[in-house]
């Protein structure tokens, strides 16, 4: 049976330390370790966009896991208007890479729409539970 958790967090910068410490946590807590760094970067980014991007003042963003023994789904809903499209930093930048970290990291990333927002989302492959055999 898949696992899943989800926390909602505020529009606040310090948020997205505990949107990572929450991933970290969940996965460790589910012996989900491997890929726990991609993971963990993957869900600071997505996070830091929705704070900066998509969650209007007074709202909050929802982080959520699953995992069903092979994959990892990690996805960050938010309130905003809009799909966000990967762009192409300067050089001398220091933001904008947010989702092209993501999508090489991830084995996918998707967005999915809703009534009012979307979820940004990606998937990690990762070793199946050992088996006798």
């Amino acid at each position: 049976m898949p696992l899943s958790r989800q926390r909602r967090f505020p529009r606040s910068r310090a948020s997205v330390r505990d949107a990572r410490d929450f991933v970290v946590h969940v996965l460790t807590e589910w012996g989900c370790r491997d890929r726990l760094d991609d993971i963990r970067l993957c869900a600071s980014e997505l996070a830091t966009n929705a704070l900066l991007h998509a969650v209007p003042p007074g709202r909050e963003y929802c982080v959520s896991l699953s995992y069903d023994g092979t994959m990892v789904r990690l996805g960050v809903r938010d309130s905003g208007d809009g799909r966000p499209a990967r762009q192409d930093a300067d050089s001398g930048a220091c933001t904008g890479r947010g989702l092209l970290l993501a999508e090489e990291l991830a084995d996918e990333l998707g967005v999915t729409e809703h009534v009012v927002g979307k979820t940004v989302w990606v998937c990690f492959k990762v070793p199946g539970p050992a088996t006798d055999g």
